[in-house]
């Protein structure tokens, strides 16, 4: 219990900018939402003027565009990001910091077994991503209830916001497993920036195309918000595989953790 509350204080300050970061991208792009809504007809026909891989990219459906949930899968897109940047920056630190910062014989010479460290970095990962996406989503609902233009589903747009989770937990999980492996990385944010970066291209060359097998190399590209909009759930292929990343990387984590040197500070 001591080192899940102390894992939530050091990542206090972290959480609240993360947090408030993702509230102010949906504030400010759903701000211009009445403004689109009133001139919907000239802006569908700009965006049909882009090519369709560029609509594509932008997660732009044409159909629905201008209501408030086919404009805020385009949002939505950009919070995950950041939540997949904080996610995987969380997973990569969660246990090399303790050799960075040179505290891992203090730890490790607790009456705890290094299975029972990995829990508690886990749900304190996990609690830090609960707190910000009930924060973001509570946020996200009241800007939303002021800038409609019309009714809309209420679980519909839960379910769009529920996809922050899961790619947090999916970045997470590799971080996690990645800082296992390179535990003396001076710095993990070049490494977690150029990893979410490289699967956001990814993802994004990958809608500009036609095949769906590619779509499950980034995580990104798992959770189609169109298809969520118009069938009211998820694409089982992607979330099953979603699930076998977390699943596998966290036990990886735990059989490679508690067997591995540990250095001690000299």
């Amino acid at each position: 219990m001591n080192m899940y509350l102390h894992e939530l204080k050091s990542m206090r300050k972290s959480t609240i900018m993360w947090t408030c970061s993702m509230i102010a991208i949906a504030l400010v792009y759903l701000s211009l939402y009445p403004a689109i809504f009133s001139d919907g007809a000239h802006f569908k026909d700009m965006l049909a003027g882009y090519p369709a891989s560029i609509r594509a990219v932008l997660g732009v459906t044409l159909d629905s565009v201008t209501t408030l949930l086919g404009f805020y899968s385009m949002i939505i897109a950009f919070v995950v990001l950041c939540g997949g940047i904080q996610a995987m920056n969380l997973g990569m630190s969660m246990l090399s910091k303790e050799t960075r910062e040179r505290t891992a014989d203090f730890l490790l010479v607790k009456p705890v077994s290094r299975a029972a460290v990995v829990t508690a970095k886990i749900l304190a990962g996990l609690t830090v991503f609960l707190i910000t996406d009930v924060v973001y989503y509570a946020g996200a609902s009241v800007i939303a209830s002021i800038v409609k233009q019309s009714s809309y589903s209420g679980g519909l747009f839960f379910m769009i916001n529920l996809t922050l989770f899961f790619v947090q937990l999916i970045f997470f999980a590799i971080g996690a497993v990645v800082s296992v492996f390179f535990d003396r990385l001076r710095s993990v944010l070049p490494v977690s920036l150029g990893t979410v970066f490289g699967c956001y291209i990814i993802g994004a060359l990958v809608a500009a195309g036609k095949d769906d097998w590619a779509r499950f190399i980034s995580p990104f590209r798992y959770f189609d918000y169109s298809y969520i909009i118009q069938n009211s759930r998820y694409e089982t292929p992607y979330l099953a595989t979603g699930a076998v990343i977390v699943i596998v990387s966290v036990v990886t984590c735990y059989f490679v953790y508690a067997r591995k040197d540990i250095h001690a500070v000299s």
